[in-house]
């Protein structure tokens, strides 16, 4: 069986590695989509979809050591901004799946109005393992990298991510 997860990944961190953890235990195969791939140098979306699949490409990575080799698939998916029609394009832009794993009460339901299966996962730390919790720290200079896997703190740290992120949140004031 194959599996959609979908995620802005902004950055890919722990939390998004235990709920693959979960998929994986699951299913043979999962597609990962980076959502809103169009995005990227703002303070919500800091990262290329470019930079993104290199962050979750080198966390699964590390995670495979885990749990066995599976087939991944990384897919960046630019917003298509009408909801009636997103299915429809992430279908056109990925791998056939079987099964979308998700959270958000949006996808959730497009998904499920299109004849989907849909399976929730468990939340963890939802208090530090989101993506503004650890973007506010990169800006106020405060420990970050224990949120996030060591291969995509490389990343960021390859990119001069942390000072992007602040010159982005700085102001002309």
């Amino acid at each position: 069986m194959r599996a959609f997860f979908i995620g802005r990944f902004q950055p890919y961190h722990l939390g998004h590695h235990e709920v693959l953890r979960e998929i994986f235990s699951e299913v043979e195969e999962v597609v990962i989509g980076i959502g809103s791939a169009q995005e990227s140098h703002t303070i919500e979306n800091p990262f290329t979809a470019g930079e993104r699949v290199m962050m979750v490409d080198r966390a699964v990575g590390e995670l495979m050591a885990e749990v066995g080799e599976r087939k991944v698939y990384i897919i960046p998916l630019e917003d298509v901004y009408r909801n009636s029609l997103w299915v429809s394009h992430v279908v056109s832009m990925t791998p056939y799946f079987n099964v979308v794993y998700s959270n958000n009460p949006l996808v959730i339901r497009l998904f499920r109005e299109a004849g989907f299966e849909v399976r929730k996962t468990k939340l963890f730390n939802r208090v530090s393992y989101q993506g503004t919790e650890i973007r506010r720290r990169m800006i106020c200079g405060e420990r970050w990298e224990d949120l996030v896997p060591r291969p995509v703190v490389e990343v960021i740290e390859g990119i001069d991510g942390v000072k992007r992120l602040r010159d982005i949140a700085g102001t002309d004031v």
